[in-house]
This record gives C-alpha cells, structure tokens and sequence, in this order.
C-alpha cells in the first residue's frame, strides 16, 4: 500500500507576510472603505415606548449628519417616543431628544446631548443606477456597527405610508438585495465612496430591502424637521390615480397621461373648488401633473392658503378651476 503524501505545511513563514491590503479585490476595498468611513457615524438608538396603556422597549439604527450633533433615523424607530439613548462603536452612549418626526416620509431626526457625533458625507441618490454597489451599515438585532453588501436592484419603487387619516407615497424608494433585519431601520444605505445615499426603512421580505432616498426633496425634509420639528405640506383633498389621456387631449397637450379624480374627501378645498370625481387633473399652476408623485411634489409649505390654478379635463374640455391649498393635519 501507497503512503499518502505529507501535506505541505501552509503556516506563512515569518519572512514571507503578505500586506492585506495587496490582496484585497477591488469589491473588498470598496465595501471596507465605506465602512471605514461611515461606521464611527452610524449609531445604536435604544427607546422606550408608550403607546396607549403599554409600553415597551425598541431599537433601531441612526446616521449623524450636520448640524453636528444631530442624526437621522427612520420615523418608525421613534414613533411613540421623545427620547432615548445613542450608543456610537466607540462606546459613547449619549442621551437624544425627538427633534422631529415626519411619518409621510418615515424620516426623523434626533438631538444627541454632549458628545461630538461625526457627521456622515450625504450623496444624491438621484445618480444612483441599477447594478451599483450598496453598503448597508446599521445595528440588527442589537448588533453594532454590522455591514453588509449588495446591489442596487431596482430604483423609483414607491413606499405607502400613513400618519392619522392621512396617506402618502414614498417615492423614488431604492430597493437593494444588501441583507437587513430588524434594528437596520434608520441605518445607512452608502455608495462605494461611503456617502450616504439612503436610509434604510424597511425589510420587504427576504434578500429584499428598502431605503428613502437621500436626494434634494428629503434634504429638504430633514432641515425642516431640524429647524420646525415638522414638514408643512398643502392639501387638497384628492384622491386619484395615474390614467391615460384620449388620443386628441395627448396630441393636444404633447404627454401621454393624467391624474384621474377617484374620490374626494370632504370638506376640503377641490370639493369647495368645483372639482368632480372623474375630472383629469392636467396641471397645477402650468405644471403637468401625469400622476400621483407630481402632485405630492408641487403641494409644498408655500402653496398653503394661495390661491392656485388647477386645470382639468372634464368631458373633453379643459377647465380651469381656482383653488386654495390648507394644511395638511395628521
């Protein structure tokens, strides 16, 4: 019978060291660069909650961003809480106050006490292409300073959310296959380079995550939560859904699509107006609406209580109708 031969002894020898870095691929450099960069940012937020008669604990992940001492989070993270505790990889624990919550985008942010957060660089999301490389970095399961991996799979998906009676579309949401689990909510979703371009919201299912965008319209959001601790937004009081236009209202108006009225909630002030359920919404103040996403858009702070003009087809003609925006309430 054959000896089998002795396996070579793979110990390295003391003058045969490998730099690690040399033998990193280009994915591995990128993935551990981002998370250099943006892990000393992201922190653990632990609160508790008050709900009715119970409560309880919960937890979830933030993001330090400027003003320094400030962070991001999901609005779901704090929801039923005005304070609680942020917990930095360095050990830090500094206590924080609800600056602002905003539910319709499931964005808040948070005021730490003491303590010098560094604040994480933000990206736009809005160059984000399908394929790239995502970096998610957040606290699952009460796991510190985790990251994981993927690729952006899909852009523009749209995220229902609700505060009271009122209802919004998230837009524009990224969808990405980076693994995340329950504490990833109000973590940061980067780019290669380790800016901030998302905020992971939710888990959709299994190899499946979403995050908002970190895009101009949010920016917005976020310094109103900083400066008013709310995001004002004007109200109409219609409800309706995308619908082709006929062949000659299309020829004639140079697009393809409209906003259907399907119900209007009254009182309010496309009711008070002498908007109709079935009116096509075309424009508002020479703005093409085609759906849902560019109503929310153009119905902003400053459009409360001025008197705006709202085309819409009924019947086959166009018809403008005044009409003045209230303020959205919960």
């Amino acid at each position: 019978m054959a000896a089998l031969a002795r396996l070579p002894d793979l110990a390295p020898s003391g003058g045969d060291e490998s730099d690690d870095d040399a033998i990193l691929d280009a994915y591995s450099v990128a993935v551990s660069t981002a998370a250099e960069r943006l892990i000393p940012s992201v922190a653990s937020l632990r609160v508790n909650r008050q709900m009715g008669p119970w409560s309880g604990s919960g937890a979830g992940s933030a993001v330090a961003i400027e003003p320094v001492g400030y962070l991001v989070t999901s609005a779901h993270v704090v929801a039923g809480t005005d304070s609680g505790t942020a917990t930095f990889v360095d050990g830090s624990e500094l206590p924080f106050t609800v600056a602002g919550r905003d539910p319709l985008s499931d964005l808040a942010v948070v005021k730490t006490a003491g303590g010098d957060p560094h604040p994480a660089p933000f990206g736009d999301a809005a160059r984000l292409r399908v394929g790239q490389l995502v970096v998610a970095i957040g606290n699952p399961l009460g796991f510190a300073g985790t990251v994981t991996a993927g690729v952006v799979s899909a852009l523009g998906r749209s995220l229902a959310t609700r505060d009271g009676r009122s209802s919004r579309l998230v837009e524009n949401v990224i969808q990405t296959d980076a693994a995340l689990n329950p504490g990833n909510s109000g973590g940061a979703l980067a780019d290669s380079r380790g800016r901030v371009i998302g905020i992971n919201t939710a888990v959709a299912g299994i190899g499946l995550g979403l995050a908002v965008p970190i895009d101009a319209s949010t920016r917005g959001i976020l310094d109103d939560l900083i400066v008013h601790g709310r995001v004002k937004r004007a109200f109409l009081g219609i409800v309706g859904g995308t619908r082709p236009l006929a062949r000659e209202m299309a020829d004639r108006l140079g697009r393809l699509r409209g906003l259907e009225v399907v119900q209007l909630l009254e009182p309010g002030p496309a009711a008070s107006a002498g908007v109709r359920v079935g009116d096509i919404v075309l424009e508002l103040d020479g703005e093409p609406i085609e759906g849902v996403g560019d109503l929310q858009r153009r119905l902003v702070g400053d459009a409360i209580g001025r008197r705006i003009d709202l085309r819409v087809e009924r019947a086959g003609e166009i018809r403008s109708i005044s009409v003045s925006p209230v303020e959205l309430r919960a």
